[in-house]
């Protein structure tokens, strides 16, 4: 039995990459029927896939005293690759393939609009709320900047300025949390904002901009809704990752260098 536990742990470990796979989509797997069974499709599964994902990196930090979280064990050195920015960015384009322009224009200028308010909006109050906690670079307000936009134009605006890793990490934690609370309280207000058309969903994924949050709270809503919010909301996410290092970085930059000279 020994023998056996021995080779197949051995086969896991050379095979990191498939055994990263295999653990993500079990992960997945029991976060949807934990959704379904426990919340009833109010918490979405990718939502506490992403919690576990995140508990999961913590203890192995901690268990292992690495910097990688379970990647710091052999056996799930593949989560790193697997998590890396390599593929990361790969299903960012991924999920901007499926995406029809053609849709997107119907919306017209009111689309756009409540994109670019979106997205500047989401990174103006991620800055300040950093600022509030005692954050000062501009480096650091700008990826928790982008923390508050998404999940993963945090870390993607992190790593082209070079932030600190406990600053990507906390922009990750401000996404989630924006994420979940999208998706609890899609299906409370939209009564009350007349989210109940494809014009209003295409509105309003650009102006939330979280893709797994605005999907899941408008599968609450109304299914037929969630291909247009999230067509908007990928754009969004598009938008983050190319403004956040670029734009949004100098207006933080000049903040904090009035800040310093009026200090």
């Amino acid at each position: 039995m020994a023998d056996v536990l021995q080779i197949t742990a051995d086969v896991l470990q050379k095979y990191s990459l498939v055994t990263a796979f295999a653990l993500v989509g079990l992960i997945v797997y029991l976060s949807y029927v934990v959704s379904a069974k426990l919340t009833r499709g109010r918490i979405h599964g990718s939502a506490i896939a992403i919690t576990v994902g995140l508990l999961l990196s913590l203890w192995g930090g901690i268990a292992t005293g690495g910097t990688h979280g379970i990647a710091d064990f052999k056996l799930l050195a593949g989560v790193g690759i697997m998590g890396g920015a390599m593929l990361r960015d790969l299903a960012i384009v991924a999920t901007a393939f499926g995406v029809s322009l053609e849709e997107f224009r119907r919306t017209g200028v009111s689309g756009i609009l409540a994109l670019i308010f979106g997205v500047f909006v989401s990174f103006i109050i991620g800055g300040l709320t950093g600022y509030a906690f005692g954050y000062r670079d501009a480096v650091s307000l700008c990826t928790l900047g982008g923390g508050a936009a998404t999940y993963i134009v945090g870390p993607v605006t992190g790593t082209a300025l070079d932030a600190a890793s406990d600053v990507k990490a906390l922009s990750i934690a401000i996404g989630l949390i924006k994420s979940v609370l999208v998706m609890i309280l899609t299906p409370l207000v939209a009564p009350i904002i007349g989210l109940n058309s494809p014009r209003a969903a295409l509105i309003f994924g650009g102006l939330m901009g979280t893709t797994s949050g605005v999907a899941g709270g408008l599968a609450a809503t109304d299914v037929k809704l969630v291909p247009y919010g999230a067509m908007t909301a990928t754009f969004f996410t598009g938008i983050g990752c190319l403004l956040g290092p670029s734009l949004f970085f100098l207006i933080f930059k000049i903040f904090c260098e009035d800040t310093i000279v009026a200090l």
